[in-house]
């Protein structure tokens, strides 16, 4: 793929997209750019035609004038050098921190759901290294590649100007150079494509591999679990090293051919052989010795800085694709506050795509201060629907409504003032134990945070804590599975909303966790409207309504005794349930509440 196919237009288009905001700075960055890689020449060119005139027998008093020249150019150098070093690093910095707000703002309005069709490690990855790979860019390649490019046509138009023979004899070894190098390019698009992808794979199966450590332990599944990731790691380095192994030898063919030593020999044995036949002064040779090495110089430089080039072009697709991505639809105006906490859902379709419906109709009521729960075979779609109510996803047909008021006109905060949850795959802040738990209600004083980590049974781990509430998630504090599940359970406390979904919150935990959990869950069940996902049966025999879900429909509804009675779906899970020995004595927090 080379740099016009169509394939990487989008790349550029997104690239000048987002240089918008700082490409006047960048721009008289690399005017000055210009004009100080121009008066780097200046001495070279100095030295060249003092040694012309002193070897040539010319007045010693003509050299001075050459020296100030070369002097003032010198300076001038380092001063425009520095000013256009400066603009870029400035501009670079306010791009940075203008790309991650803007991301992490896009990030907060996209639906939550979209975060669990997206691994951890690609968002990561567009964040810090996609946005790293611009800072290359912007801060330093826009003016490598100027200098690389106005360095040697200065340098050329001198030579040719001093003997436009000689000039095509030192280029000699640079075109063969650029001959080798372009084909150690050849199919770079498409391996950078392989790579970026090759490197998001170990990425997200890094994160995930990590996240899920402690769960996987405590099944004896080490072993299968980190097989994605070395898995990933070993296809990363089969590309790798396929990749780079072929174009070693072509690369470092053009490199022997563009080294100074090289370049020197060809300028020497050419000037020897123009000076024998008198096609050239000896002291012409002079000019092309020096500036003929600093041709080649800038090449290597435009080399590695067309792969950041490349690099940043496709960061830039990746980051444009995470500011491009659809936000979740807010209403124009705030609805009403809904009348009550009773939970209609309407002729509700969804499918994550137009070919696969995964919800087809369903229509549930949940009375307020009720219980439903969730049951059916495994991909009947409890998840999907359980994520509809806290809007991780937009229905495709139907209605989702809390009091009367379709949960599309209402904004997050309505909402989420409503609609809490706790799910079995716990997410916590790199902050304060206590900022994790006032996420929800970020004013609540220390009091009030403690009160709801007292009812969520983890305030004696938290004191037990290095800083006890001050402790910050990741450096001096760490919880287990079951241990972070209640923090998050504090967290619902607090938030105090009237319906809550609930994916069954214990079926990871360990039977110590899992006591601690069931007490935290009896409180904060407590006279809520609650929609249940049940993986164990014996834990919702309890509920006010069941709901069986088989093939994205409600198979059956009704409660446990009259869902025995029809001897249908849910009896035959039921008796399955049984013989299994699932059934165990135990307290569910549906019972105390």
């Amino acid at each position: 793929m080379t740099d016009g196919s169509p394939a990487q237009r989008p790349d550029r288009a997104a690239l000048a997209r987002l240089l918008a905001p700082v490409r006047t700075r960048i721009r008289i960055a690399v005017v000055a750019q210009v004009a100080a890689a121009l008066a780097a020449v200046v001495p070279f060119v100095a030295v060249a035609e003092l040694g012309r005139l002193l070897l040539g027998g010319g007045a010693a008093a003509g050299a001075w004038p050459i020296v100030w020249v070369a002097l003032g150019a010198l300076a001038a150098r380092f001063v425009l050098f520095f000013l256009a070093g400066g603009l870029t690093h400035l501009a670079d910095a306010d791009l940075q921190l203008d790309l991650r707000r803007r991301m992490a703002t896009r990030l907060g309005q996209v639906p939550l759901g979209w975060f669990g069709a997206r691994n951890s490690g690609t968002v990561k990855k567009a964040l810090q290294d996609d946005v790293t790979a611009m800072h290359h860019l912007v801060a330093h390649s826009l003016l490598d590649l100027t200098a690389g490019i106005v360095t040697p046509v200065a340098a050329l138009a001198y030579l040719v100007w001093v003997d436009w023979r000689m000039t095509l004899v030192t280029l000699l070894p640079v075109a063969a150079g650029l001959y080798f190098y372009a084909r150690s390019m050849a199919g770079y698009g498409e391996n950078m494509v392989a790579y970026d992808q090759a490197l998001g794979r170990i990425n997200g199966s890094a994160v995930e591999f990590v996240n899920g450590i402690a769960v996987v332990k405590t099944f004896g599944q080490s072993r299968k679990a980190h097989q994605r990731f070395t898995s990933a790691a070993d296809d990363f380095a089969t590309f790798f090293l396929d990749w780079v192994g072929g174009v070693t030898r072509i690369s470092a063919i053009g490199q022997i051919l563009l080294s100074p030593v090289v370049v020197l020999l060809v300028v020497l044995t050419g000037g020897t052989v123009f000076v024998t036949n008198g096609w050239l002064a000896p002291a012409d040779v002079l000019p092309f010795a020096l500036l003929g090495l600093g041709i080649t110089a800038p090449i290597t430089t435009l080399a590695q800085t067309s792969q950041q080039l490349r690099s940043a072009r496709l960061a830039a697709a990746q980051v444009a694709a995470v500011l491009g991505t659809e936000p979740l639809p807010a209403p124009e105006a705030e609805a009403a506050d809904p009348a009550d906490g009773r939970v209609s859902l309407r002729n509700v379709h969804f499918g994550y795509t137009a070919d696969t419906p995964v919800l087809r109709g369903i229509d549930l009521e949940l009375a307020p201060g009720t219980v439903t729960a969730l049951v059916g075979p495994s991909g009947g779609g409890k998840s999907t629907l359980a994520k509809l109510l806290p809007r991780f996803f937009d229905v495709t047909d139907g209605s989702v409504s809390i009091g009367g008021v379709d949960i599309r006109d209402l904004s997050a905060e309505q909402l989420y003032r409503r609609v809490s949850f706790v799910l079995q795959d716990v997410q916590l802040l790199r902050a304060t134990v206590a900022d994790n738990i006032r996420l929800a209600v970020p004013e609540a004083d220390q009091s009030t945070v403690e009160a709801a980590a007292r009812a969520a049974q983890i305030h004696q781990r938290i004191l037990e804590l290095p800083r006890g509430y001050d402790s910050v998630i990741g450096e001096d504090a760490r919880f287990s599975g079951g241990e972070a599940q209640r923090v998050s359970i504090a967290r619902a406390l607090l938030a105090d909303a009237p319906i809550l979904v609930l994916d069954e919150a214990t079926a990871f935990a360990d039977p110590e966790s899992e006591s601690a959990i069931q007490q935290a869950l009896s409180t904060l069940v407590a006279g809520r409207t609650l929609l249940v996902i049940a993986h164990r049966l014996s834990t919702v025999a309890e509920a006010d309504q069941i709901a069986v879900l088989a093939d994205g429909r409600v198979a059956e509804l009704g409660t446990h005794l009259e869902l025995l009675a029809r001897q249908g779906l849910y009896a035959r899970m039921w008796a399955a349930h049984e013989r299994a020995g699932a059934w165990q004595p135990h307290t569910s927090p549906l019972e105390t509440r």
